[in-house]
C-alpha cells in the first residue's frame, strides 16, 4: 500500500492572475479533432497539404558518437584528458520526419502533418509520452508524495522559469502598492542573471544567499536560515520562491549534495516556499573531480555532492547505472510537492531548439498549462517532431519515417541514455584538461639566491596568482583572482586592477575573453563589495583540439599582468585594449 501523502495546496502562492485563469476553450475543443472519421468544420485550422514542407530530414549523430566515462572516479584522473580520439564524426545516420502517417495513435504518430498544425499546450503528444515516462520513470524515479510529478513542455528553461513566476508572484510597482505585497526571491549570490532580470522588472526583492564550494548555504551568517528567520518586513513579504541551479552551477560551478537538498529543503517547508530547480548541466556530473582535486590538494572538492560513489536512486533504480551514479534532483526529497524544476534541450542538443520541459505537482503544472494556451501555445513542430523521430523512430508498420538510430529505427530511451552518457564524457575530458593546466600554473615562482657571512643558499618564492575549485558539473571553472598578491594592488582601486587584467587577457598574444564575476552579482552590493574579484570560465564551447592552448594562454596571460610593476603599465594595457577593439565591462 502506498503511504505517500498527496503534495501540499499551494494556491494560496498563485498570483491573482493565475487564480483566475481558466481552460481555453478553443483547446478544449481540440479532443474532438481526434475522433476516426469526424467532418472537422469547427477549428480554424489550415489544411495541411497547403503546407509547403513534405517531409524534414536531417542527418544526425548515432549515440555512441562520444566515448563516455566512467561513472565512478578514477585514479590516475589524468587518463581523462582530451586526447583527440573521443570524437567518432563518422557515426551519423539520417533521420526523417515523413508528411503523413497513417495513423489514429497521436500519441505515437509523428508526421509533419501533426506536428505543425495547432497542437495542444502540453506539447507535441509522442514527445509529451515520451519524456514523462524518462522523468516519471528513470530521471526521478523516487519523487516522495503520492501520484508524482507531471510534466509540461516550453520553449526552454527561460520561458519555463518565465511562467513558473508568472504563476507564483504578482507584479509589485513601487508608487503604485503598499511595500507590504512586496514578494521576493532568493537566489545564489552569484546567480545566473537572466532569471534575476526575468524577475526584477516584476517588481520582486532580489534576495541573495551566502554560498560555498558546494551551493547555497542552509545555515550561517547569510545562509538560507538567517535570511529567512531574520527577515526584515520593512522590504516586503518574506520570500516564498528560491531560483537555483544546484549541478554546475552557473557562474561558480557549485554541485549540491543531498544532505545540503534536505537541510534546505527542510526550511523551505519551515518557512513555505517554493524551489524553482533550475538544471541544464544534470547530466554533466564529474566524477573524477573530487579525486583531482584530492591529487592536487589534499582535500576533495566535496564530502556531500560525490557523483559515482553511490546508487542515488533508491530505492527504486532508474534502470541505467549512469542515470544513478548522479547526484538527484531535489524532488528526490520533496515529500510536499514545493519543486518546480525546469529542463532544457540546449545541452543536450542545441540552444537554438529552444525545447525544454518542467516537472512539478500535477495542480501547479494544470495553471502554468492556462499560461501557456494563451501564450506560446506549444513549442515549434519543427523542432519536436524532429526530436520525436530522433529519439522514438517510426511508430506504425507503415510508418515512412526514419530514426536516429543506424538500422532507421528511434534511439529509444538507452540510446537518449547513451548519447548523455557520452555528452558527459566529452565535456569531463575538457574539464580535466583545463584545471590540470589551471593548476600548474595558479603560483608565480621566482627563484634566487641568498647569503650570509657564512653561507649561502637559494629560495623558492611561489605567489598565488587565482584560485578555483575542480567542479563536480557543468561547463564552467570560477576562478578566484588573488589580486591582493598583485604588485600594485594597495596602489590602484581593486576594481580598476581587476578591469585591467579583464582587458589584458583580450589583446595580443593571449587573446582570452572570459566572463567578469560582476556580471553574475544579483545586487550592487555584491558587484562592489566582491563580483570585481572573479573569472567565469566555459571550457564548453572552445574547440576539443584548442583547450590546452587557450588554458595555457589564459595562465600566461595573468603571469605577465602580474610582472607589470607601476601604474603607468596598467593604463597601457587599458588604452590598448581600447585600441584593439574590446568594450570595458
Amino acid at each position: 500500500m502506498d503511504s505517500t501523502k498527496a503534495p501540499v495546496d499551494l494556491s494560496h502562492h498563485y498570483s491573482r492572475v493565475t487564480k483566475n485563469r481558466a481552460a481555453s476553450s478553443i483547446k478544449d475543443f481540440y479532443k474532438y479533432f481526434a475522433i476516426p472519421g469526424i467532418g472537422n468544420l469547427a477549428g480554424g485550422l489550415p489544411n495541411n497539404h497547403n503546407f509547403p514542407f513534405d517531409t524534414l530530414e536531417a542527418t544526425v549523430a548515432l549515440p555512441n558518437r562520444f566515448e563516455p566515462t566512467p561513472n565512478t572516479p578514477v585514479d590516475p584522473p589524468s587518463s581523462l584528458h582530451v586526447d583527440g580520439n573521443a570524437f567518432k564524426q563518422p557515426a551519423a545516420t539520417r533521420v526523417i520526419v515523413p508528411g503523413t502517417v497513417n495513423s489514429s495513435d497521436v500519441l505515437r504518430k509523428i508526421d509533419l502533418k501533426s506536428a505543425l498544425q495547432y497542437g495542444t499546450a502540453q506539447g507535441y503528444p509522442p514527445l509529451y509520452t515520451f519524456l514523462r515516462q524518462f522523468t516519471r520513470e528513470n530521471l526521478h524515479p523516487n519523487v516522495p508524495y503520492a501520484g508524482g510529478p507531471e510534466i509540461i513542455l516550453t520553449c526552454g528553461s527561460t520561458d519555463g522559469f518565465a511562467k513558473t513566476i508568472e504563476a507564483l508572484s504578482n507584479t509589485w510597482i513601487e508608487n503604485r502598492d503598499w511595500i507590504r505585497d512586496r514578494e521576493g526571491l532568493l537566489v545564489e549570490e552569484f546567480a545566473y542573471m537572466n532569471a534575476v532580470q526575468a524577475a526584477r522588472p516584476r517588481g520582486l526583492n532580489i534576495v541573495p544567499v551566502a554560498i560555498d564550494n558546494e551551493g547555497m548555504l542552509p545555515a550561517g551568517k547569510g545562509g538560507l536560515e538567517d535570511v529567512l528567520e531574520n527577515w526584515d518586513e520593512s522590504k516586503g513579504k518574506r520570500p516564498h520562491l528560491i531560483y537555483t541551479v544546484t549541478i554546475g552551477q552557473n557562474p561558480t560551478s557549485g554541485t549540491l549534495g543531498v544532505q545540503r537538498r534536505k537541510d534546505i529543503y527542510a526550511l523551505c517547508v519551515k518557512y513555505d516556499v517554493i524551489i524553482i530547480e533550475d538544471d541544464p548541466y544534470w547530466y554533466l556530473q564529474y566524477p573524477s573531480a573530487n579525486t583531482s582535486s584530492m591529487a592536487a590538494r589534499g582535500q576533495p572538492t566535496s564530502t556531500d555532492a560525490q557523483p559515482g560513489q553511490h546508487n542515488y536512486n533508491s530505492p527504486k533504480s532508474s534502470g541505467f547505472p549512469f542515470l544513478d551514479s548522479l547526484v538527484p534532483s531535489y524532488l528526490s526529497v520533496d515529500t510536499e510537492g514545493r519543486v518546480v524544476r525546469i529542463d532544457t534541450f540546449s545541452k543536450t542538443v542545441a540552444p537554438g531548439c529552444r525545447l525544454g520541459w518542467l516537472t512539478a505537482q500535477p495542480a501547479l503544472c494544470e495553471r502554468i498549462l492556462r499560461i501557456t494556451e494563451t501564450s506560446t501555445q506549444q513549442p515549434s513542430g519543427f523542432v519536436q517532431s524532429m526530436i520525436a523521430e530522433l529519439i522514438m523512430g517510426p511508430q506504425p508498420s507503415n510508418d515512412e519515417g526514419r530514426g536516429g538510430a543506424q538500422d532507421g529505427k528511434g534511439w529509444q530511451m538507452h540510446g537518449w541514455v547513451r548519447w548523455l552518457e557520452g555528452l558527459r564524457g566529452n565535456y569531463e575530458r575538457r574539464m580535466q584538461t583545463m584545471c590540470s593546466i589551471l593548476e600548474d600554473g595558479k603560483y608565480l615562482v621566482k627563484s634566487g639566491r641568498r647569503q650570509s657571512i657564512s653561507c649561502e643558499w637559494s629560495v623558492v618564492e611561489k605567489t598565488l596568482m587565482y584560485d578555483f575549485i575542480w567542479p563536480l558539473g557543468g561547463m564552467f571553472i570560477w576562478v578566484k583572482v588573488e589580486l591582493g598578491t598583485h604588485p600594485l594592488y594597495k596602489k590602484i582601486s581593486h576594481e580598476k586592477l581587476a578591469h585591467a587584467l579583464w582587458i589584458h587577457l583580450t589583446t595580443k598574444p593571449y587573446l582570452i575573453l572570459v566572463s567578469p564575476g560582476t556580471i553574475f552579482s544579483p545586487t550592487d552590493s555584491i558587484r562592489n563589495d566582491k563580483g570585481w574579484g572573479y573569472f567565469r570560465l566555459c571550457f564548453a564551447a572552445v574547440d576539443e583540439e584548442d583547450v590546452s592552448k587557450t588554458s595555457r594562454r589564459f595562465v600566461e596571460g595573468v603571469k605577465s599582468f602580474w610582472a607589470k610593476k607601476n601604474l603607468d603599465d596598467i593604463e597601457e594595457s587599458i588604452q590598448q585594449g581600447v585600441q584593439e577593439g574590446c568594450i570595458p565591462m
